[in-house]
């Protein structure tokens, strides 16, 4: 099928492009995959760029909606992909194989770090609220690595679906804490407050006053943000 982007999709693919480590934080239905995939082919085939590339998802869209829509566009061809799914022994051999893009499932992350050598330049987290938890094995494992990777695009509908505490997390594997420091701790401090509280534990915090807005406006550099409100028609 041929591929024709809608203006803000030529956007999003460009701002990939010429930003390294990036966040695309965008609605169901306006093509985060396809877009990611149009600068990948780029980065990779066109500019040479890139080497091997890594695409962490949920298990499901790993192995559905990546693979269909590599194979479904045009302009895509030559992109080659492999799944890093299934038994260690099926895991160890996918990895064996020469691909353009290699998809893993966001639990096997973990065991990636720990029994590979890692070799991966470009990574892509798609459902990157899922790596919401300073504490979660998959983050930890992923911070390891972070700063032997030269390219990180993640990709989101929901970013700060509960609070905005959990965006640090998440904007840390794409700049190291360049934006919202280096340590959770720092973050909270500086933009939050305690909230629900029983004497010496706290429960849960709160935003200071105005520092959603100071949030958004640190990453907004490296961030683009779209609703399908703002798009009718598209999604």
């Amino acid at each position: 099928m041929k591929y024709k982007p809608h203006d803000y999709q030529e956007y999003a693919k460009n701002f990939i492009l010429t930003h390294p480590a990036c966040c695309l934080m965008l609605d169901m239905g306006l093509g985060k995959t396809i877009i990611t995939l149009t600068a990948l082919w780029i980065l990779a085939l066109d500019s040479f760029e890139v080497g091997k590339i890594l695409v962490i998802a949920p298990k499901r869209v790993a192995e559905d909606t990546w693979p269909k829509e590599i194979n479904k566009w045009e302009h895509l061809t030559g992109l080659s992909f492999t799944l890093v799914l299934g038994s260690k022994k099926q895991r160890e051999d996918a990895l064996e194989r020469k691909s353009s893009i290699y998809i893993i499932n966001r639990e096997n992350v973990k065991w990636l770090v720990e029994n590979r050598d890692w070799d991966f330049d470009t990574v892509v987290i798609d459902e990157l609220s899922s790596f919401k938890s300073n504490k979660a094995q998959r983050f930890k494992a992923l911070k390891k690595v972070r700063s032997r990777i030269q390219r990180v695009i993640g990709l989101t509908g929901t970013p700060a679906p509960n609070s905005l505490l959990d965006l640090w997390p998440q904007i840390y594997l794409i700049d190291m804490g360049q934006r919202l420091g280096r340590f959770i701790g720092g973050y909270r401090d500086k933009f939050f407050k305690p909230d629900k509280r029983n004497r010496e534990v706290i429960y849960s915090y709160k935003l200071r006053e105005g520092s959603d807005e100071k949030i958004y406006e640190l990453i907004s550099d490296i961030c683009i943000s779209m609703n399908t409100v703002d798009f009718p028609g598209y999604a």
